[in-house]
């Protein structure tokens, strides 16, 4: 059996060792170095030339879908299986079009995902479909975190800007206190500042400039449905303090 060479692209250290114990010992698998964050996978790709990727979405510096434009531009890509605990059509749909050969929904047992592993590679048929059937509910099951994750990624902020972790940050402030969101400027941007290690006004720009990216890649028709409103247009771009506001509404499942 000729060998695959695989590559392991997760900051999830644990589950990228459980992986990477199973895998090596499975027949026809060589692994190679494994990425913790979407440049590093890039930069890796150029070296170790796997033939095929096992990719998350969330990922520091840039995500799993910046990684898939970025692969799409080069002449010899490898084979790409999306492994991520999102589960949005918008999302799954996207992954496809930027060339991901599937998608698996986490939890996924680790024998599966290699069936699939020696799928694409072409050592065998798929023996399930792209996206595994999971129940409608699936979503209420989900914390706050992964749930504002999910949020983001499809109204379309990169993980790798600060604005991401600073928005996220505040969606949780006012998931433990509603109140906060009216002392914005006096707690909200000071506390995450103080965290972070930088100034409230930063922040506050920070935070501005993700919205404006989101908004600039044309998804509002997908964000009015997310967030339950027809409110945005192009020329209609909400403040830091509306757009927290209803993510966290979003994320706490009201």
């Amino acid at each position: 059996m000729e060998h695959i060479r695989l590559m392991l692209a997760d900051d999830n250290l644990t589950l990228r060792d459980t992986m990477r114990d199973y895998l090596s010992a499975q027949d026809g698998i060589i692994l190679t170095c494994p990425a913790s964050d979407g440049l590093e996978v890039l930069e890796l790709i150029e070296h170790e030339k796997p033939d095929v990727l096992l990719l998350d979405i969330i990922m520091p510096r840039l995500d799993g879908l910046g990684v898939l434009r970025e692969l799409a531009q080069r002449p010899v890509r490898p084979k790409v299986i999306m492994l991520t605990a999102l589960r949005s059509d918008d999302v799954i749909a996207r992954a496809m079009e930027l060339g991901a050969s599937y998608y698996i929904v986490k939890p996924a047992e680790p024998g599966e995902i290699y069936e699939q592993i020696m799928a694409v590679s072409g050592s065998a048929a798929p023996l399930r479909p792209a996206v595994p059937e999971q129940p409608a509910s699936a979503y209420s099951r989900w914390s706050p975190d992964e749930r504002v994750a999910n949020l983001f990624l499809t109204i379309g902020i990169p993980a790798h800007i600060k604005g991401y972790q600073y928005l996220r940050e505040a969606v949780r402030m006012v998931i433990e206190d509603r109140d906060i969101i009216n002392r914005i400027t006096k707690e909200l941007y000071p506390g995450i500042a103080k965290r972070y290690g930088t100034s409230s006004s930063k922040v506050e720009r920070a935070m501005r400039h993700a919205i404006e990216v989101a908004w600039n890649r044309g998804r509002l028709d997908t964000t009015n449905q997310l967030l339950g409103v027809n409110l945005f247009n192009e020329r209609d771009k909400p403040t830091n303090g509306e757009f927290i506001s209803l993510i966290a509404e979003k994320a706490a499942g009201e």
